[in-house]
């Protein structure tokens, strides 16, 4: 079994920065891409930026410029600094992982951290 484990959520006002963690722990061989999503309410989830094992990275348009993703891999840790913060980025953040465990990858989901963006 594989758990995710999200921390570094809360309130902050307009224009403030938080820093999002996300760490794996289980049965991991290695792990492939890593993500953050996040679900505002009445919305869809959407990906807000990704990582591969090697470092490449995409965003969502809207968080371009003021999100950063990163991971250590040795510690099976990925990070989303979000910075210049907008009501609008308020949402449940949730982490994803591709986890390949023996000769399998399984995906995996965080339970989420709330995320409140005052204006």
């Amino acid at each position: 079994q594989v758990q995710l484990v999200e921390s570094g959520g809360g309130l902050v006002q307009a224009g403030g920065s938080l820093r999002l963690s996300c760490a794996a722990s289980g049965s991991i061989f290695s792990i492939n891409t890593m993500g953050w999503y996040r679900q505002a309410p009445g919305k869809q989830r959407e990906l807000v930026a990704a990582i591969t094992s090697g470092g490449s990275t995409n965003y969502a348009d809207s968080v371009k410029g003021r999100f950063t993703i990163s991971r250590d891999n040795a510690k099976n840790t990925v990070y989303l600094q979000m910075n210049s913060l907008k009501p609008e980025d308020t949402a449940v953040y949730s982490c994803n992982a591709a986890v390949v465990t023996g000769a399998w990858e399984y995906d995996y989901w965080g339970r989420g951290t709330q995320v409140t963006v005052s204006s």
